[in-house]
């Protein structure tokens, strides 16, 4: 059993940050190495609570207090079997999910909650750095059916793999040039590695998925054909409509969507210069200029650690939020994910956060944006209230617009499949994951609407569950709600 006094004699503490200056001038990750024996008295805290409110946090269901007693034991081997028995991509999660987990924690109702997170990263690096942690497992048996998954975030990937493991073949497509969506696009280096992504993506490829890049289904491959070819269909496209901001100015040059700077600025990094090529250069830079970002969210913050390493001249980060208290608020009791102010590592790095802002107009000169008109005030449902006289402008040479995503594109595969779509605009499917349409399931953000990696995919995880009931022909689909039921991931 765990230890019952651990909490009382390890304090929380997580890995140094690389020296500010050094890490803005590349794109490494930004943490330094955590020892082991450091990491198994972390997973000490871990008291093995009577009711571990933690699973309850975590969408993937994980077995964290089980893992958190084999790594203080030094039994790293054993933990990476546990952790990966409900989540396929623990390096992912690791590094990308906001651990609420740890919001969870028993341990965090008076003191600081175990690094849940930390440990859980450590588990799977380590298992990947001792040759276990990405060993093939290909089925044993093959069923002889055919499965297309659409989209490669990680809702598909973990359904392609899932499936995959079950027997059966499985094709993953993809319109971009190289397998990941957002994972590889959407999250700077700095956050998450491609090299880490592309390690996990090499053993997919080894249990037999199949993938297809430069294809987008419904303009490269006709619906009609892709279900004339396959026995079910996954949608995993995501939820990748931005929200917009309809103010004064917005079409100005220098106004930009957040993932059109982010996705170009991803893709130069990702391809490097070669033996006597030029630097490759995004098409939006924010070298040498004043950015404003509005949206204070995690692809707001991405923006702000991309800008800094780009050498912008300043980086402001605007929310139409208060500012969140130091320690949780008591509007989010526990065990829910507490309201509290976070700070990623780029706002160590430089740069400015102004909190209780609108932004009320875009000011041009010669047709660019050159600053941008702010007001004070309070966020309430369906608006804001602002106060009188707090008027101002600051500079701008480019501004970022990162105000989250409405829904997935509804056009094209959606429409010629005949997949309903909800009020939300997301894409209806029932308890099982299956969409409106016979044979076609739907996993992640694409049903669920814009979420956390980990609810991807756990959803990746109970679609592929779902369409493999289908294939057997059952009517009553059980496993489709228990994300642990297929095979060991």
């Amino acid at each position: 059993m765990a230890d019952p006094r651990g909490f009382l004699r390890f304090e929380r503490h997580t890995p140094e940050h690389r020296p500010v200056p050094e890490r803005l001038r590349d794109w490494r990750e930004v943490y330094e190495p955590f020892p082991a024996q450091a990491t198994a008295e972390q997973a000490t805290r871990c008291m093995d609570c009577g009711v571990p409110f933690c699973h309850q946090g975590c969408p993937l269901g994980n077995l964290i207090p089980e893992w958190n007693d084999l790594v203080r034991l030094n039994r790293w081997e054993d933990a990476s079997e546990r952790l990966h028995a409900t989540n396929n991509f623990p390096e992912f999660t690791g590094r990308l999910c906001p651990a609420p987990c740890e919001g969870a924690c028993v341990l965090g109702i008076d003191d600081e909650p175990v690094t849940i997170k930390l440990i859980e990263q450590e588990i799977a690096d380590r298992a990947i750095a001792a040759g276990y942690g990405l060993t093939p497992r290909p089925p044993e048996l093959e069923t002889g059916r055919r499965v297309a998954v659409i989209g490669s975030g990680p809702a598909g990937l973990a359904a392609a793999q899932q499936l995959r493991r079950a027997g059966h073949a499985v094709t993953v497509f993809e319109r971009e040039s190289r397998i990941g969506g957002l994972l590889r696009y959407g999250i700077p280096e700095y956050k998450m590695a491609s090299a880490v992504l592309d390690r996990r993506l090499d053993q997919l490829a080894a249990e037999g998925v199949r993938f297809l890049t430069h294809c987008e289904v419904g303009v490269d491959l006709a619906p009609v054909e892709l279900m004339a070819r396959f026995d079910a269909v996954v949608v995993a496209i995501g939820a990748t409509v931005p929200r917009e901001l309809d103010l004064p100015g917005r079409h100005a040059a220098g106004v930009h969507l957040a993932m059109e700077y982010l996705v170009g600025s991803n893709k130069a990094v990702e391809q490097p210069a070669g033996a006597g090529l030029a630097p490759v250069e995004p098409a939006i830079t924010a070298a040498g200029k004043h950015v404003v970002i509005i949206g204070g969210g995690d692809t707001g913050t991405d923006c702000y650690g991309t800008a800094l390493r780009q050498g912008a001249a300043s980086v402001t980060q605007l929310d139409i939020r208060r500012q969140p208290p130091p320690t949780r608020d008591p509007s989010t009791p526990w065990p829910t994910y507490p309201l509290l102010l976070r700070s990623a590592t780029p706002y160590e790095e430089g740069g400015e956060r102004l909190f209780g802002v609108n932004s009320t107009l875009f000011e041009q000169r010669d047709g660019a944006v050159c600053a941008i008109h702010l007001q004070e005030g309070t966020r309430v449902p369906g608006g804001f209230v602002p106060t009188p006289g707090t008027e101002t402008r600051i500079d701008a040479d480019l501004v970022l617009l990162a105000l989250g995503f409405a829904g997935p594109e509804t056009g094209g595969l959606v429409r010629e499949l005949g997949i309903s779509v909800t009020r939300r605009g997301t894409l209806r499917r029932d308890a099982s994951y299956a969409s409106s349409v016979p044979g076609v399931f739907v996993a992640g953000d694409a049903g669920r609407g814009q979420s956390l990696i980990v609810w991807a995919i756990a959803e990746g995880r109970s679609a592929a569950a779902g369409v493999d009931a289908y294939l057997a022909g059952s009517s009553a689909l059980p496993r489709a709600l228990e994300p642990t039921a297929m095979p060991l991931a």
